[in-house]
C-alpha cells in the first residue's frame, strides 16, 4: 500500500471528499497545497498529481492526520493499491536472444541487387518527360546557334560582328550568371524553368526581327559601319540574353532537374541519365545544323529565318507542357523546396530594388559558395580544361589545318568524328561509372585525355607536319583525346551534382560557367596577341598543361582528400559517391 498526501485548502468534512468516477484529475500541486504548508512529506509530490481513473484504485480510505499547530488544514490520506498502478515491463530488449535475432532478420542486399537499385532511377516517367522537353528546346536552340552566324556571315563576309556577338554573349555569362543562378535558387522550378524558356524564344524571335530587317535593308557597306547601327545594337542585346537563358536552363536540367529524377543515392541510374541527355544534346547540335542547310538549300535566307522563327514559336508551348509533365509523373518531387530555412524564400529577392547591388552581391556570394564547396577540386579540373582552345575542334585548329593546306575534306571529317567521339563518350562514361565507379572514372577520363595530347604535342614538335601522314597521325590523337575529355564532361557533371547541395546548385554552377567562359575568354587573348601560325606549338603546350593539371589536381584530391584542410567532410562526399569506395 503507497499513502498519498494531498493537502485541502478548505476545512471540509471529511465526508464530502467522494471519488468522481472516470473522471481526469490533473491539477497543479500550487492549487491544492497550502504555500505555507512545509512539510517534508509533501516536497516529493509538488510537481502534479494525476489521476487517470479513479475506479481502478481500489479501496480508497481516509482518516483525519494532524499535522500541527502552524498548520490549519485537514490532510486525508488516499491508499492506493501499489500493484494496480505498477505497469509491467516489456522486457523487449531483455533477452540477447531477441537482439541476436532482431538483428540476423534485417536484410543485406548482393552486389547485384545493389547494382540494378543503382541502376534504376526514381521517377523513369519524368526522365522521359524531361528528354521529350530536352530534345524540343535543345533542336531550335541548337538550330538557332547555327543560324545566326550563317545569317550574319552573309550578310558581311568579315568575322568582326560575329566576334562581337561572341564577345558581348561571354561577357553576359561571366557577369550575369551568378545573378540568375542566385534567382533560380530562390524561385520554385518549374515556373523558373517555364519563365527563361520564354525569355529565350523572346530574344530568338527578336533576333530573327533584326536579321530579317537587316537582310531587307542590305547594302553594300563594310562590316565597320554595321556595328553601330541600331538593329546590330539591339542584337547583340537580344542575342547576349539568350545566351544567358540557355545557359540558365542547361544548368537547371542538368544540375538539378535529372539529379531528383534519377536520385542521388543511384550513380549508375545518374550516369545514365546524363548520358542520354549528352546524346541528345549532340544530336540536336547534328540535326540542327543539318536542318537549316536544307532550308538553305531550298529557300532564300528571309524564308529560312521566318521558318526558324516558325519552329521556336511551335516548340515553346511543347516544352512548356512537357516540362509541366515532368513534374506531374515524377508526383510533384520538382516542387519540393531547395532549402528548408526561411533564407530561401523568395520573398527578400522581390524586396531588393537595386538591381546593381544585387548583381554585385550575387557574384561575391556566388564566388565565396563556389570556393567553399566540398567538390571544389573536381570543378576546378573542369574549368581548366577550357584553356583548351587549340587542341581542340575549334575556329583556331581550322585555322591551323586550312594554313597548312589540308584538304578541305580532311577537316570536316575531323570534325565530324570529333562529335562522333562525343556521342561515343556518353556510353564509354556509363560503362567506366558501372565499372568504376563515378570518381575513378572521371580520373581514367582525364588521364586518358592527358596522354593523348601529350602524343600530339609531341607529334606537332617532331617537325614532321609538312608531311600527310604525320598530320593526320596528330589528327587521330587529337580525335581520341576528345573521348576522354568528353568522358570526365559527363562523369565530372555527375559529381558536381550529387556534391553541392540542392539549395545552392544553380548559383554554383552558373559562377563555374562564368569562370569556364573567363578561362576560355583568357585563352582566346593569348591566341590574339600570338595570332602568328608559327606560334601554334606555343598555344598547344599551354592547352595540354591545362589538361595536365587538371588531371593531376583531381587525382590528387581523389587519393589525398584533406589537401585543403577539411579531411572529415570531403571524406565523407568521396564516400557518398560511389559505394564500391572502399
Amino acid at each position: 500500500m503507497v499513502s498519498l498526501i494531498i493537502c485541502r485548502p478548505s476545512m471540509l468534512p471529511i465526508s464530502s471528499f467522494h471519488p468522481l468516477p472516470r473522471i481526469r484529475h490533473r491539477v497543479s500541486s500550487r492549487r491544492w497545497l497550502n504555500p505555507h504548508f512545509s512539510s517534508p512529506r509533501l516536497v516529493s509530490y509538488k510537481s502534479r498529481l494525476s489521476i487517470t481513473n479513479s475506479q481502478v484504485c481500489g479501496h480508497v480510505s481516509t482518516e483525519e492526520v494532524e499535522v500541527d499547530e502552524a498548520t490549519s488544514c485537514s490532510i486525508p490520506v488516499v491508499n492506493l493499491k501499489s500493484d494496480l498502478l505498477e505497469p509491467e515491463p516489456l522486457n523487449l530488449l531483455a533477452e540477447d536472444t531477441y537482439v541476436d535475432a532482431l538483428l540476423t532478420t534485417l536484410p543485406v542486399l548482393s552486389e547485384e541487387e545493389l547494382n540494378a537499385l543503382a541502376a534504376t532511377p526514381a521517377h523513369p516517367a519524368g526522365l522521359y518527360a524531361l528528354y521529350g522537353s530536352c530534345l524540343a528546346g535543345n533542336l531550335v536552340e541548337q538550330l538557332w546557334n547555327f543560324a545566326w552566324p550563317a545569317a550574319i556571315a552573309l550578310l558581311h563576309p568579315s568575322l568582326l560582328p560575329v566576334a562581337v556577338m561572341g564577345f558581348f554573349s561571354k561577357l553576359a555569362v561571366i557577369i550575369g550568371g551568378p545573378l540568375v543562378g542566385k534567382l533560380m535558387d530562390h524561385f520554385p522550378r518549374v515556373p523558373a524553368y517555364n519563365f527563361l524558356t520564354i525569355v529565350q524564344a523572346s530574344a530568338q524571335l527578336v533576333s530573327v526581327g533584326m536579321i530579317i530587317r537587316a537582310l531587307t535593308l542590305h547594302s553594300s557597306s563594310s562590316s565597320s559601319s554595321m556595328l553601330p547601327h541600331p538593329w546590330f545594337v539591339v542584337l547583340v542585346f537580344a542575342g547576349a540574353i539568350e545566351r544567358l537563358s540557355g545557359l540558365a536552363l542547361g544548368v537547371a536540367m542538368e544540375r538539378d532537374w535529372v539529379v531528383m529524377l534519377a536520385g542521388t543515392n543511384r550513380p549508375i541510374a545518374l550516369a545514365q541519365a546524363n548520358a542520354i541527355l549528352s546524346r541528345i544534346d549532340f544530336l540536336c547540335e547534328i540535326a540542327g545544323a543539318s536542318l537549316f542547310g536544307i532550308f538553305l538549300a531550298k529557300y532564300d535566307h528571309v524564308t529560312c529565318l521566318k521558318l526558324a522563327a516558325g519552329l521556336m514559336v511551335g516548340a515553346l508551348p511543347i516544352v512548356v507542357v512537357l516540362t509541366w509533365l515532368t513534374n506531374k509523373l515524377s508526383a510533384g518531387v520538382l516542387d519540393r523546396a531547395k532549402c528548408p530555412s526561411a533564407c530561401c524564400r523568395y520573398s527578400d529577392v522581390r524586396n531588393d530594388e537595386n538591381i546593381v547591388k544585387m548583381g554585385v552581391e550575387a557574384i561575391k556570394h556566388g564566388w565565396v559558395e563556389y570556393m567553399q564547396q566540398p567538390v571544389l577540386p573536381a570543378s576546378l579540373a573542369y574549368v581548366l580544361l577550357y584553356f583548351n582552345v587549340v587542341l581542340a575542334p575549334g575556329g583556331l585548329m581550322t585555322a591551323f589545318l586550312t594554313q597548312r593546306g589540308l584538304n578541305p575534306s580532311i577537316i570536316g571529317a575531323f570534325s565530324g568524328l570529333c562529335a562522333f567521339m562525343g556521342v561515343a563518350a556518353t556510353f564509354v562514361s556509363a560503362n567506366l561509372v558501372k565499372r568504376l565507379g563515378v570518381l575513378k572514372a572521371g580520373a581514367a577520363g582525364l588521364i586518358f585525355q592527358a596522354l593523348m595530347l601529350t602524343g600530339a604535342v609531341a607529334v606537332y614538335w617532331s617537325g614532321s607536319l609538312s608531311q600527310q601522314t604525320p598530320i593526320l597521325f596528330f589528327l587521330c590523337l587529337v580525335v581520341l583525346s576528345r573521348l576522354g575529355q568528353m568522358s570526365y564532361d559527363a562523369v565530372g557533371k555527375q559529381i558536381l551534382q550529387t556534391g553541392i547541395p540542392a539549395s545552392k546548385a544553380n548559383l554554383i554552377a552558373t559562377t563555374e560557367m562564368s569562370i569556364a567562359s573567363l578561362a576560355e575568354s583568357v585563352m582566346l587573348g593569348v591566341a590574339i596577341i600570338a595570332n602568328d601560325v608559327s606560334h601554334f606549338g606555343v598555344l598547344a603546350v599551354l592547352s595540354l598543361l591545362s589538361v595536365v593539371v587538371a588531371s593531376w589536381l583531381f587525382c590528387r584530391w581523389l587519393v589525398f582528400p584533406q589537401m585543403d584542410g577539411k579531411k572529415d567532410t570531403n571524406l565523407a562526399v568521396l564516400g557518398s559517391f560511389d559505394y564500391r569506395r572502399e
